[in-house]
């Protein structure tokens, strides 16, 4: 594990935004986890999720021009995150949108910098890829190039069919999907930390359940 992918799994235990249990999901799963980026929700957390962004962003190797948020988590990911690469001198203009197309003022759907170039969608995670297809109409009709997707967390659980949400995406749109932590990398924590390994058995189990094809090959317990 990347030291940026240890960092972002202890913020978001640190912070509750990742909390283990009994959670029913809009599928009417029942997940052993939940994840709930609202909960990075003060400037320090901010500050630390956008180093994380950042670190994975960069290490990945895609060629990007600049960051676009989807309302509404993705607007202040995204800002925390050109934040963090500004930090590290890389300056790059930001977007967002709105949910509703504003009819005063500038108006029109979209806010911050002019999109144009090869755009970096940023977001926490990809459940149905709603708001990621509707942000890529939204590029594609700026004359822009959508590069890639960064994400939080890959859940690595197949939808309908036998793809995750993030295949699905990257195999519709030939778009290349980075994650900070996937399902593997929570099992890889709960393996090594006392305070988690209660919790791995259930999560191995829901793996097994419910594990996209390309990740569902067994693990042993030790």
């Amino acid at each position: 594990m990347q030291p940026h992918q240890r960092a972002f799994l202890d913020l978001a235990i640190e912070r509750e935004a990742l909390r283990f249990g009994q959670f029913t999901l809009k599928s009417g799963r029942v997940s052993p986890y939940f994840f709930n980026a609202g909960r990075f929700d003060s400037g320090a957390a901010l500050e630390r999720l956008g180093t994380c962004y950042a670190e994975a962003l960069l290490a990945s190797g895609l060629d990007f021009d600049m960051l676009f948020g989807p309302a509404y988590k993705g607007i202040p990911l995204a800002t925390a995150t050109g934040l963090a690469l500004a930090r590290r001198g890389r300056d790059v203009p930001l977007a967002f949108d709105r949910k509703e197309a504003k009819q005063h003022g500038e108006g029109g759907r979209l806010m911050g910098a002019p999109v144009a170039g090869r755009v970096v969608i940023v977001d926490d995670v990809i459940t149905a890829g709603t708001a990621i297809r509707h942000s890529l109409d939204l590029i594609r009709a700026a004359g822009a190039h959508a590069c890639g997707v960064l994400l939080a967390l890959d859940r690595q659980e197949r939808g309908q069919g036998p793809l995750s949400a993030v295949q699905e995406i990257e195999t519709e749109f030939g778009l290349p999907v980075v994650a900070l932590v996937r399902l593997n990398d929570l099992l890889e924590l709960a393996g090594e930390t006392a305070q988690l390994v209660e919790h791995r058995p259930a999560l191995l189990a829901y793996r097994e359940a419910y594990g996209c094809a390309a990740d569902s090959a067994p693990e042993v317990l030790p």
